[in-house]
C-alpha cells in the first residue's frame, strides 16, 4: 500500500498539471509547450482514472474539479490526493504504474512554475526575482 510520503511526492506535478489543464486534465490531448511536470501529472492523474471503477472514477474527477477551481486550496489539493491514496488502496499495482511516470533520478525534483519563479535543488545562496534588481540606479 501506498504510503502518505509517496503521495505527496506526487503534488507539484499534480498542481502543475491542474494549473496548465484545469478540470479538464482527464481528458484533454497533451498540449504543446506544456512542461514536463504538467505532463506527469497528467499522465499521473489519467492512469489512476483509467484504472479504478466508476465510482472511483466520479470521486477522483469531483476532486480535480475542485482542486482546479481553488488553485491555492491546499485542502481541495489534499482531496484530490486522497483520492489517489484510495485507489492505491484498492489497486496496490497501480503504485508501481505511478512511480514509473515519476521522474527518477536518485535526486530531488524541483519543479518552478508561475512568473519569476526559481527551481533549486540545493542551497543557490540569494535568489531575487522581480523588476529592477541589479541595476545602477539608486
Amino acid at each position: 500500500m501506498a504510503d502518505a510520503e509517496f503521495v505527496q511526492g506526487m503534488t507539484p506535478f499534480l498542481r502543475e498539471s491542474l494549473g496548465v489543464y484545469g478540470d479538464e486534465v482527464l481528458t484533454s490531448a497533451a498540449v504543446a509547450g506544456a512542461g514536463a511536470g504538467a505532463e506527469v501529472g497528467r499522465e499521473l492523474l489519467r492512469t489512476t482514472h483509467r484504472r479504478v471503477d466508476e465510482r472511483g472514477r466520479e470521486g477522483l474527477k469531483e476532486a480535480v474539479r475542485e482542486a482546479a477551481a481553488e488553485p491555492g486550496n491546499e485542502d481541495a489539493l489534499g482531496v484530490l490526493r486522497q483520492e489517489i491514496r484510495r485507489a492505491l488502496r484498492k489497486h496496490p499495482e497501480l503504485e508501481g504504474e505511478l512511480a514509473a511516470l515519476l521522474p527518477s533520478g536518485g535526486g530531488t525534483t524541483v519543479i518552478a512554475s508561475g512568473a519569476r519563479s526559481i527551481a533549486a535543488g540545493g542551497n543557490i545562496g540569494i535568489a531575487i526575482t522581480g523588476d529592477g534588481h541589479g541595476s545602477s540606479k539608486r
